[in-house]
Formats: structure tokens, sequence, C-alpha cells
């Protein structure tokens, strides 16, 4: 068993089994069997010192946020799990300079509320409020705001990152980028890094499958998504924006999947506009089948229809007079004026968001129920594509005979298609349609992973968006970074 032999006093370490046992998996239900301890560094400090007594034994680390993945990039194979849990402190919130400085362990939550309290909003908004926010950062997270914001590497203005040696290094957004591919990095120590870059095609879509590479791409970038693997992340400073005076939020339902997509298709082209009224912030959308889900948990859900919830925020705008517009836009696009409703004050809004947010978690409730792990899409494909790829999957499924829930941020055309195997064999034959789905998603230009990251589960579709001559160019960053390939053991690569 590895034990640090350095005594840091402050530091917490657990190497009981059945205390262990929280860390060994995540929530898709991958497990693992065992790791040595759990350490519960308190500081940037700690973490070096720890990284640096692994890094000479060659001892594997697991970096641990909340446990809220899905890829179970935070199961640990054997060595030891680092978790940030307890650094979870915000350190500063700044109103002139809209930012926010905090260390990693804290939860979205809690950075969400402290900045509203000051009047400011931090705009990424993945779907588990639970997170922490290292945790986003390791896999640049987006969810329901990316329509209008992006993922949360637009959102990341300073990075503190322990390498696998134990030395820091500080990075600063518009201090420090590649040149010709190559990109040059130094430690606070003095440790000095050449990283030479693949040139690779990167999807143009919401993506979040392996490093983020780009000609002339400013350092911090490197760092945004690489799921523990360079560095672990300590201390962020995040970018604000003002919070907006009052939101417009609502559940729009129709009656057929066309007409949904055909209204969606014209509320983002509205929204995207320079001059147009309409600024919708969040575009999502439930299918039939995820709407029949929720009903036996939220039994006043209309029946037999698809949806779309939107967010809009208010600033200066006439919200009336949006309202209008929108109330028009749902005609012309057969929408149920009868059906839909939208929330007339804060506590409906948090109930909408509620029933939203509600699908992830009952999917997983209902697969720990089964003991099967996770058979979910997290696929984004180019503009007009989305159509395509949910009656694809739609239709192998029902060939297939498994039951399934479609949704997603269908603003951003990124599709969590989700099956719902009853035993392990419907789960062999939805895993081999998972592949088929992810196949698809890359033949129409798009990604196998928009928001959650490759980690340990999607390697085998991450091999499907690059051949492997640019993965070997892409794990030879790593090398760089972590010679001794402690880090993140099993993820991506």
């Amino acid at each position: 068993m590895f034990v640090i032999t350095k005594i840091i006093f402050s530091m917490i370490v657990k190497t009981e089994k059945d205390f262990i046992q929280n860390y060994l998996t995540d929530a898709s239900n991958y497990k693992s069997e065992n790791c040595d301890a759990v350490y519960f560094p308190l500081s940037s400090e700690e973490v070096s010192e720890i990284l640096k007594e692994c890094n000479d034994k060659k001892i594997p680390v697991t970096v641990s946020g909340a446990g809220t993945g899905l890829v179970g990039a935070r199961v640990p194979n054997g060595g030891i799990v680092v978790s940030l849990e307890k650094l979870n402190s915000i350190l500063h919130i700044d109103k002139k300079s809209k930012t926010c400085r905090t260390q990693a362990g804290i939860l979205l939550s809690q950075i969400q509320d402290a900045c509203k309290d000051v009047q400011l909003l931090y705009p990424p908004d993945p779907t588990e409020k639970n997170c922490s926010i290292g945790g986003t950062i390791a896999t640049n997270a987006s969810g329901a705001r990316t329509f209008k914001y992006g993922p949360t590497r637009n959102w990341i203005n300073y990075l503190k990152v322990v390498l696998a040696n134990g030395e820091t290094i500080e990075l600063e957004r518009g201090k420090n980028f590649a040149y010709n591919y190559i990109l040059k990095l130094q430690t606070k120590e003095g440790a000095k890094f050449k990283i030479i870059l693949p040139k690779i095609k990167m999807p143009p879509v919401k993506n979040a499958a392996g490093y983020f590479i780009k000609e002339n791409m400013d350092a911090i970038d490197l760092f945004i998504g690489m799921e523990g693997t360079l560095g672990v992340v300590t201390e962020a400073e995040l970018n604000l924006i003002d919070y907006p005076n009052d939101l417009i939020s609502g559940m729009i339902f129709f009656d057929n999947f066309s007409d949904t997509y055909d209204f969606v298709s014209k509320l983002k082209g509205l929204s995207l506009e320079i001059n147009s009224k309409i600024k919708a912030r969040a575009i999502e959308f439930f299918d039939d089948q995820a709407l029949n889900f929720l009903r036996q948990f939220y039994p006043k859900t209309p029946s037999g229809k698809f949806a779309v919830w939107i967010e809009h925020e208010i600033y200066s705008e006439n919200k009336d007079e949006l309202m209008t517009l929108l109330y028009e836009l749902i005609e012309t696009h057969k929408g149920s004026l009868d059906s839909s409703y939208f929330a007339m004050n804060e506590k409906e809004m948090n109930e909408i968001r509620e029933f939203r947010h509600a699908i992830s978690a009952r999917i997983n409730e209902n697969l720990v129920q089964n003991n099967l792990q996770k058979v979910g899409t997290d696929l984004a494909v180019p503009n007009g594509y989305f159509n395509q790829l949910y009656n694809y999957c739609i239709n192998l499924c029902s060939e297939e005979e498994i039951d399934y829930v479609g949704y997603g941020h269908i603003g951003n055309d990124h599709l969590h298609f989700n099956m719902l195997p009853k035993d392990h064999d419907e789960y062999i034959r939805a895993k081999k349609l998972y592949l088929k789905f992810c196949k698809k998603a890359v033949e129409f230009g798009g990604t196998v992973s928009a928001e959650h990251g490759i980690g340990k589960l999607k390697k085998e579709y991450f091999r499907l968006m690059y051949n492997s001559d640019e993965i070997l160019r892409m794990y030879e960053i790593k090398k760089t970074l972590d010679p001794n390939l402690i880090l993140g053991v099993g993820n991506i690569f």
C-alpha cells in the first residue's frame, strides 16, 4: 500500500475499505475494485507534496471532484485518489472586474449562489449543480445556457495547475500562445516544457473529446478539458456577467417531432440575428418518451407530446413585447398553447429547471436499480443534422425493441439519447447501437462527447474521431508533461 512518507499534519488520509468505496464509482455507475488511499489536501502546496512523492515512486494518481461525472474519469485504476473536496473556498469576487477567484473543489451551486448575492452570474450551466468547478474545467462542461454563452472554456481567465512533478504552473488567458504548433510552458519553480501540438481538425461543434488543439492556441485552453491527465487544477478565476433583471422561462409542447424541430430552427435563427429582439439563452428538448418517463414523477406532464424548454434573459427589454413575439412563434409552428406554460415567478422558474434536470438523475437511478452502466449519448452534430441523427437513433431502437428517452441541448444540436435496457442482454444490444449512433454523429462531422469528456468509458468512440497517429500525437503531449504517466491512468488514452 502506498503511504506518503513526508508527514503533512493538516491533511486527512483515508485507507478504510468501506470509506474508499465512495470513490470507486461515479454517476455513470462505472466501478473500480480498489485504490490504496484517498487524500484530502487543504492547499495547492499539499497537492504538490502528494504529486512529488507519487511521481518519484511512479504511483498512479486519480483526481476526484464531486463524483457527478458520467465517463468514469474520477474512478481509479489502483494507486491513490486525490479528492479536491476540501479545496472548497471562494477566494474573492470582484464586482468591478466581474471575476471570481475560487478553489477547484467548491460546488457550482455555491459559486452561483455567491455570485447572485452580488448581482453577478457565472454563465456555464451544467445540468448537475452539485458538480465541482474543477470537474467542469476538467471536462469543459457546458449545459443549457451554452446556446448563448458557450462552454466552460469561454469563461476561464486563470488557472493554477500542479503538474505531475509537483511543480506549479500559472496560466492567465492572453499571456502565452503557441506559435507554429509549438507551445512553451514554464513552472514557477523553473522547469521548462516544449510541447509539439498535432495538426488535427477539431469538429466544428460543441466538443469535449480529447485535448483542445488549435494553431496559435492560448496555453490555458490545453488544460481545460484534459480530464486530470496533464495536471491538477487547484485554483481558477472565472469571468462573470451582470445578473439579469428578469427571465422568461417556459415549457412549450408539440404534437410531433417535425413541428418541434421547425420551431427550434426558427427560434435559433431569430436568436442569432443581430437585430432580432428574441435572444434565447437556453433551448432544450424532450421527446415523447422522455416525457412519458418523467410522468411517473410529474403526473401533470402532458401525454403524447414533445417539449421545448426556453430561457430568455431580460435586462432592458420589454418583457410583454417578447412574450407576444414568442406566443406568435409558438402558434405559427403548431405549438399547443393550451398545454404550454411560462413561469410567473422565481419559484415556478426553479420548478421548470428542476423538471429539466430531473431526467438525468432519474435515469441514473434506473441504472443503479438494474445494476447496469449508463448507455446514453453525448453527441453533437453540425447545425442542420440534429433531426437526422435523432430519427436514426429512434429507428434503430424501435427495430431492436429497446426502450429509450431522448432529450438534450437542441440549441447546440446536442443529443442525449439514453437507452433503458432492462437486463444484461438488452444492455449488450444497446451498447452495439451506441457504437452505431457515435459513428453516425462522426459521419455528420460531429463529436462523440460534447460535454462529458472521454474518461475511461468512451475511448473506443474517441477512436472514431481521430486516427491512431493523431491520438498518439495527443498522447505525446501527456508524456511531455507527465513522463512517468501517473495522472488519470486510463482516461482518454
